[in-house]
């Protein structure tokens, strides 16, 4: 089913119903449900939206609205409907080219005023508010992650406003709610009618004031002529291309994650199955070097044919340590003693072959 209104959330349907000469009560009544009142516009014009940078080769800025109220104040609105890294800063980035362009002009003032000898400029700025609006949410901010709009200031420590000339406002529209009859503010109003737009199919009745009409009318579908029609559907494709652009990004992340955790499976379990080699040799090294020191003890004290009987009994060997312990613990006469008794006790006897009990140890 064709919608009835055209979707805010494309660059033609925001520039549409925001952007043009026409559109110019709706985004002044927008602004002022933001601003306080001490900054409540009654008139703006329309800046031109490319803005060039003071230095050759620099980064240009592009605005989706770029405006200036009867007292001097610039105003950047922006739609951003997809997450981005580093989106606050683009923010600030874009906050300062009405301030260069300030500057260039009171510069270029300042020449003209010094060759007529008339003055120089005091460094009196004008006031910049950037609203965005997004289709999103931070996920860095999780003491306010259910505020819908985020307004900030240069503050000093105390928390006291040290400046009003940078104003940054972010309306994270995901976090808006709100049905109609829960509208309380005007602000409530604009953010339902940003919200909603493409799914309502005809005006509430609490949206039926002079501007929310005005609006209503602009965003009809059915009010665009061909060229518009062809430049809204461009402009839902490249909504839709980024989308999908999103969710295979998406896609792909999960499946790498997925590959790196199996990866990180395989060499924890690898690891694992190392240290517990290691383990396993250091024990049968003890073992080995211990049967070493055994034969070496009784290799001068037997036949070799006898020695050869030692060797076809591992488990005669492996309980040499056990029955030679002492040994490093008592001194060597009386080790003699110990060992000669467990050998002759029951460890030779039984498992050693028979030449061994003509052996010198056995008398």
């Amino acid at each position: 089913m064709v919608s009835t209104f055209i979707d805010p959330f494309t660059d033609f349907g925001f520039k549409k119903i925001f952007g043009e000469e026409a559109s110019k009560p709706h985004l002044i009544d927008f602004l002022n449900s933001l601003l306080p009142a001490y900054a409540q516009i009654k008139d703006l014009s329309f800046k031109n939206l490319e803005q060039l940078p003071s230095i050759e080769n620099e980064r240009k800025a592009i605005y989706d609205i770029y405006c200036q109220g009867k007292n001097g104040e610039y105003f950047i609105v922006e739609l951003q409907k997809l997450k981005q890294d580093f989106f606050k800063d683009r923010t600030l980035f874009y906050a300062t080219f009405p301030i260069q362009a300030r500057i260039a002009r009171e510069v270029l003032s300042y020449e003209q005023e010094q060759q007529a000898q008339k003055g120089s400029w005091n460094y009196k700025l004008a006031p910049v508010y950037c609203i965005a609006i997004l289709d999103f949410t931070f996920d860095d901010d999780r003491a306010n992650m259910y505020e819908i709009v985020h307004k900030v200031n240069l503050k000093d420590q105390n928390n006291n406003v040290f400046s009003d000339k940078l104003t940054l406002m972010y309306l994270e529209m995901p976090n808006f709610k709100k049905g109609l009859e829960e509208l309380e503010t005007r602000l409530d109003k604009w953010l339902f009618f940003i919200n909603n737009l493409k799914d309502l199919q005809s005006i509430p009745e609490l949206l039926k004031d002079e501007t929310f009409s005005s609006a209503f009318e602009v965003a009809k579908f059915s009010n665009l002529d061909q060229k518009g029609r062809d430049l809204y559907e461009y402009s839902l494709k490249i909504v839709r291309d980024n989308f999908a652009t999103q969710q295979t990004a998406f896609a792909e992340g999960e499946a790498r994650g997925r590959e790196a955790g199996i990866a990180e499976g395989e060499l924890n379990a690898n690891l694992k199955t190392a240290g517990a080699n290691r383990s396993r040799n250091r024990i049968e090294y003890r073992r080995v070097r211990a049967e070493r020191d055994f034969l070496e003890e009784f290799e001068g004290r037997c036949t070799p044919l006898e020695m050869a009987g030692f060797c076809f009994y591992p488990f005669a060997l492996r309980l040499s340590p056990a029955l030679l312990r002492g040994r490093k613990q008592a001194a060597r006469a009386e080790e003699e003693v110990v060992k000669d008794k467990l050998i002759k006790a029951w460890a030779l006897p039984i498992l050693l072959p028979r030449p061994a009990y003509r052996c010198g140890l056995l008398k």
